[in-house]
């Protein structure tokens, strides 16, 4: 079961303190046992000072605490606060990273009538997107949302979510995507015809929690096909 430990302490010495962390950080490569550590600092009380350090069980967590290192480290922590720390160990019973639900809320966004909604909320401002249809990615919001403006202007489509995987920063969606055609595509003629192609996309997340890259694989041969483009190669 994973566990974290929470430390609170008071301090006006925050950058003395980071300092510190990251001297330990540096210490103690390969043989620590914490996986994830986060420093922050209360915006309402800038003194008010919560670090957070995951590891993957309390066994683990007691191995780490045993190291030289981290032992002279508390005690130089101990002079960084302005008063004792406070300690609190937690079993986790529940992670869930919310790096899912905004890949499914980025394909919503896009296939939703009307005006296409800001992307902001959603992407990082240089967001950076691999498509094999592409000959160059496309690099930044405008062009992004050039890119979503020609799909949004030539179909009225929906996606379906198939399967999600998440993994570290990474999610993988599997989708089905169904559009009508109403307007010139690629130069193709407008056919009014119901179209469907199927595709994954991998979505890299940043710190933030916006989608900083995305890497997309799609039927887009069999949709050219349906669009009647193949029709033409073959006469």
């Amino acid at each position: 079961m994973t566990f974290v430990q929470l430390i609170e302490c008071r301090t006006s010495r925050l950058d003395e303190m980071n300092q510190l962390v990251g001297r330990w950080v540096e210490q103690t490569k390969g043989k620590r046992t914490a996986t994830h550590a986060v420093v922050g600092k209360d915006r309402s009380d800038a003194s008010h000072v919560v670090e957070i350090v995951e590891f993957p069980s309390y066994e683990d967590a007691m191995r780490n605490s045993n190291l030289p290192e981290t032992d002279k480290v508390f005690h130089e922590l101990l002079a960084l606060c302005d008063e004792m720390p406070t300690f609190t160990d937690l079993d986790v019973v529940r992670d869930e990273r919310l790096y899912a639900d905004t890949a499914r809320r980025f394909f919503e966004t896009i296939a939703a009538a009307g005006p296409l909604a800001p992307l902001d909320g959603l992407l990082a401002e240089d967001y950076h997107d691999h498509d094999p249809g592409n000959e160059q990615p496309t690099i930044g919001m405008d062009a992004v949302r050039r890119e979503i403006g020609m799909w949004r202007g030539a179909f009225d489509f929906t996606f379906h979510v198939e399967d999600q995987f998440a993994q570290d920063d990474r999610v993988c969606t599997r989708w089905i995507w169904k559009g009508r055609q109403k307007a010139e595509f690629l130069g193709l003629p407008n056919t009014r015809q119901l179209v469907k192609m199927t595709g994954t996309t991998i979505h890299r997340f940043d710190d933030s929690g916006k989608i900083a890259e995305g890497w997309w694989e799609y039927d887009r041969l069999g949709l050219m096909g349906q669009l009647g483009a193949l029709d033409e190669l073959e006469n």
